[in-house]
């Protein structure tokens, strides 16, 4: 059957594959997204994770449009990478709010339907570098590091109600951002890869659609990497 799934983020990148591919399967599927942009046949929902209202606001307009979120990605974040001596209160407050609060709101938020529904699955979207580190990233590390213990917290509290909570840890991905880089930075980073190559949006997509399938019923307060053997599972 079609399910209610919201994707934070959804409009590019890493986000609007893992949309694409729930269209895909037929489910009905809504994306916050700050410019209006959608895949096609998602529905678009202007969303601020930074603030509550804007949340609560969100998630209305998607339980009117397809009903009680059944799956959420919460997938939304930014950076703001330097190092650490130079880093300022804001970049690390507004790296956090973002990325580590701003999926505590969403998912909060979509426990409560959840609950009533008794089912559910809500899949975080972390990063390796959350689990290895990173020079001049001490922010996005501490925020994607954090949403592990978040969804395992969840997945203990929220398990008995059949509501799963996991993360999915991506690599090196190939997206926009990864395009611009010099041509001797991504062959540097190649190197580092057991795989030799860099991921495609396209793996990570169905490494969540797996997760909130079925087949991952049993699967809960578990990190998926998906980054070619970079992390080797830290």
């Amino acid at each position: 059957m079609s399910r209610s799934v919201l994707v934070t983020g959804g409009n590019r990148g890493i986000g609007r594959a893992i949309a694409e591919a729930f269209v895909e399967l037929g489910d009905q599927v809504a994306v916050t997204s700050r410019s209006g942009d959608a895949p096609d046949g998602a529905f678009a929902v202007p969303c601020e994770v930074t603030d509550s209202s804007s949340v609560d606001e969100a998630f209305a307009a998607v339980e009117e449009h397809q009903g009680p979120v059944e799956v959420l990605v919460a997938n939304a974040g930014i950076t703001r990478d330097t190092l650490l001596l130079r880093m300022s209160d804001d970049d690390w407050t507004q790296v956090l709010d973002t990325n580590l609060s701003g999926s505590f709101r969403v998912a909060k938020r979509a426990a409560k339907g959840m609950l009533r529904l008794r089912r559910g699955r809500i899949i975080f979207i972390s990063s390796v570098v959350g689990l290895l580190g990173s020079p001049g990233q001490v922010n996005y590390a501490a925020s994607k590091s954090g949403l592990v213990g978040m969804a395992r917290s969840i997945a203990r509290e929220l398990g008995s109600r059949s509501i799963t909570a996991n993360v999915v840890a991506p690599g090196f991905i190939e997206t926009d951002m990864t395009a611009v880089l010099p041509d001797e930075q991504q062959a540097a980073y190649r190197t580092q890869i057991p795989l030799g190559r860099m991921g495609t949006t396209t793996e990570i997509a169905n490494a969540v659609t797996w997760l909130a399938s079925d087949n991952a019923g049993y699967v809960t307060g578990a990190v998926i990497p998906v980054d070619g053997g970079l992390g080797m599972g830290h």
